[in-house]
C-alpha cells in the first residue's frame, strides 16, 4: 500500500519534537555541576560539605587530620575541603551555663544541693585559637561547670549550715564569682566570668522545718516590734498634739492677757492726760484767782486811805435804816471802839 495515499495532498509533514531527539551535551555538565554543588551543602552538618555556614556571635574553628589550624573564620559562607578538614563553630557572644543538681556536705555534716546556679560568660574573640588549643571545643566543661562543683564544695565544706543557708547566703554570687574570674585568668585568660546566680540550696525537711518555725517566731516579733512601735508612735503622735494644742492655748492666753494689759495701759495713760488736763487747769484757775486776790488786795491797799475809810463809814451809817434814841446815840456813833481800826493815832486825837 502506498503510504502516499493516507496522507492527503500538498500537507507537510508534523514537525519533530524535542524530547524525540537525543539530549544535548551541556545537559550534563549542568546537571553534575549542580549536584557537586547542592550535595555537599545538603550534608553541610556532617563535615563533608565543600561550602559551609558560621552562624552571627559565632566564629568558626578548623581541624585538619586532628590537627587544629590557626585559621580563624567569621560568620558568613566558607570554603573547605571536606573528609580532610572538620569545622566547629565557636560562640562569642554572652552565653549562660547552668550548672545543675551540686551537692555539698556543710562543716557540721549536713548535705545540701543546689538546684542551679547560673554562670555569665564570654570567650574573647582573639583567645579563641589559644583557648581552643589548651582545652578543647568543651572548654566550659573544665573552667565552669567542674569548677563550679569545686568551688561550692568547698565553700560548703568551710563554713556551717547557718552560714551557707543564711547568713552568706547573699555573698555566694560574688565569691563564685572572683574565685572562678581569679583560676581563669591565670589559666584561661580568654574566659570572662560576668557574673554568677546561686538558686537557694536545698536542705532536709526536718531542718527546714525548723528554719521555717524559727522563721514563723522571729515574724512574730517583728510584728510585735511593729506594733509597739505604731503604739509608740501614735502616743507620740498624741503627745505631740496635746502638746501643740497647751502651746496653742497658752500662746492665745498670752496675746489675750497682751492685750487686756495693753488696753488697761491705754486706759491708765488717759486717764493719766484727763488729770495732768485737769490739774493743768486747775492749777490754771488757781493762777488766776490767786493773781486777782492779789490785785485786789494791791487795790486794796491803795484804797485804804482816811479818807476813803471815812466816806465809806459814812456811807454806811447813813445807808443804816435804824433809828437809835436815847441819851448815849452820839457815844455809839462815835464810839472809839470802833472807829480806833479805821483811823490812825493822829486822826482819834482829832475826834477827841
Amino acid at each position: 500500500m502506498d503510504s502516499s495515499r493516507g496522507i492527503p495532498g500538498g500537507v507537510p509533514p508534523p514537525p519533530a519534537r524535542v524530547g524525540d531527539g537525543p539530549p544535548a551535551p551541556n545537559m550534563f555538565a549542568m546537571v553534575a555541576v549542580g549536584l557537586a554543588i547542592l550535595l555537599p551543602m545538603a550534608v553541610a552538618g556532617t563535615n563533608l560539605a565543600i561550602l559551609h555556614q558560621i552562624p552571627e556571635g559565632h566564629v568558626g574553628v578548623y581541624w585538619r587530620g586532628g590537627a587544629l589550624l590557626n585559621t580563624i573564620s567569621g560568620p558568613g559562607f566558607h570554603l573547605m575541603i571536606p573528609f580532610l578538614t572538620r569545622v566547629e563553630p565557636i560562640q562569642v557572644t554572652i552565653q549562660t551555663d547552668q550548672v545543675m543538681n551540686i551537692p555539698c556536705g556543710t562543716k557540721g555534716g549536713v548535705m545540701l544541693e543546689f538546684a542551679k546556679i547560673e554562670v555569665v560568660n564570654r570567650l574573647r574573640k582573639n583567645y579563641v585559637y589559644e583557648t581552643i588549643l589548651n582545652f578543647g571545643v568543651h572548654y566550659d566543661k573544665t573552667w565552669i561547670y567542674d569548677k563550679i562543683h569545686h568551688e561550692i564544695n568547698q565553700f560548703c565544706s568551710g563554713h556551717t549550715l547557718q552560714e551557707v543557708y543564711i547568713d552568706k547566703f547573699d555573698q555566694i554570687d560574688e565569691m563564685m564569682k572572683e574565685a572562678i574570674q581569679r583560676d581563669c585568668t591565670q589559666y584561661a585568660p580568654g574566659i570572662e566570668i560576668i557574673g554568677v546566680r546561686v538558686t537557694k540550696p536545698t536542705i532536709p525537711h526536718s531542718i527546714a522545718r525548723n528554719y521555717e518555725i524559727m522563721e514563723e517566731e522571729r515574724t512574730k516579733v517583728l510584728i510585735a516590734v511593729e506594733k509597739q512601735k505604731v503604739a509608740e508612735k501614735e502616743a507620740e503622735t498624741l503627745k505631740k498634739r496635746a502638746v501643740t494644742d497647751a502651746e496653742k492655748d497658752a500662746k492665745v492666753s498670752e496675746i489675750l492677757m497682751s492685750q487686756r494689759v495693753r488696753e488697761k495701759e491705754s486706759i491708765k495713760r488717759q486717764q493719766e492726760i484727763e488729770n495732768e488736763i485737769f490739774l493743768a487747769r486747775e492749777k490754771s484757775l488757781a493762777d488766776a484767782n490767786f493773781y486777782r486776790v492779789m490785785r485786789e488786795a494791791d487795790a486794796n491797799k491803795l484804797k485804804l486811805t482816811p479818807e476813803f475809810l471815812e466816806l465809806k463809814f459814812i456811807e454806811a451809817v447813813g445807808n443804816n435804816s435804824k433809828m437809835f434814841f436815847g441819851e448815849k446815840l452820839p457815844n455809839i456813833v462815835l464810839d472809839q471802839r470802833l472807829l480806833g481800826n479805821y483811823f490812825g493815832p493822829e486822826n482819834k486825837k482829832q475826834i477827841s
